[in-house]
C-alpha cells in the first residue's frame, strides 16, 4: 500500500520547496500536507470498510432469496454497525484544527492520529476475511458463530474509531 503523506508531499513543485524554506511556511505546510494525507486515508478507509458493508446487504439479498430469513436480522446488526463506523469515518474532523479552533493540534498529535488512520484501513482485510466466512457458511452449523465474529468485529471498529478522537483530546 502506498503512503498517503508521501504522495501528498512528493508532488511539491520548485516554488512550494521554496516556499517551505521561508520563514512560518515550514510547519504550517507540512500540517497541510498531513491534513491532506489524513483525509485521503480516511477517504480510502470509509470506501474499503464501504466494500464490505455492500457485501454483507448482497449476502442478505441472497439469503431472502433463497428463503434463508432466521439469520437476516442477525446480519442486518453488522451491517448497521459498519454503515455507522463508515458515517463516522466519513464524517470525523481532519489531523487539523484552524486558527481559532478551541482545540490545536500538534504535530506529534497529527502523525498519531495520522498513524491511528492507517492501522484501521489496514484492519479490513480482517473483516473482508469474516464476510468470507458468513458467505462460505451459509446454509451450515457455523453461520451463527460466522456472523456473531462479524457483528463482533464491526462493533470493534466503531470502538476503536471512537478512541481516535482520544489522540485530540489528550494533551
Amino acid at each position: 500500500m502506498s503512503d498517503p503523506l508521501g504522495k501528498i508531499t512528493a508532488g511539491e513543485d520548485l516554488l512550494g520547496k521554496i516556499r517551505n524554506f521561508l520563514a512560518g511556511f515550514v510547519g504550517y505546510v507540512k500540517r497541510e500536507n498531513r491534513r491532506e494525507a489524513d483525509k485521503s486515508l480516511r477517504s480510502t478507509i470509509a470506501t474499503r470498510w464501504e466494500e464490505q458493508w455492500g457485501r454483507i446487504s448482497q449476502i442478505q439479498r441472497e439469503m431472502v432469496s433463497a428463503g434463508q430469513l432466521e439469520f437476516v436480522d442477525d446480519l442486518e446488526a453488522a451491517a448497521i454497525k459498519l454503515r455507522a463506523f463508515v458515517d463516522r469515518v466519513k464524517g470525523a474532523s481532519y489531523g487539523y484544527a484552524g486558527l481559532f479552533d478551541a482545540v490545536r493540534i500538534n504535530e506529534s498529535e497529527l502523525t498519531k492520529l495520522y498513524e491511528y488512520d492507517l492501522a484501521l484501513l489496514e484492519s479490513v482485510d480482517k473483516l473482508a476475511s469474516a464476510v468470507d466466512n458468513v458467505e462460505a457458511s451459509l446454509g451450515t452449523d457455523g453461520l451463527p458463530a460466522a456472523i456473531r465474529n462479524l457483528v463482533a468485529l464491526s462493533q470493534g471498529a466503531i470502538d476503536t474509531y471512537n478512541r481516535r478522537d482520544e489522540v485530540i483530546l489528550q494533551s
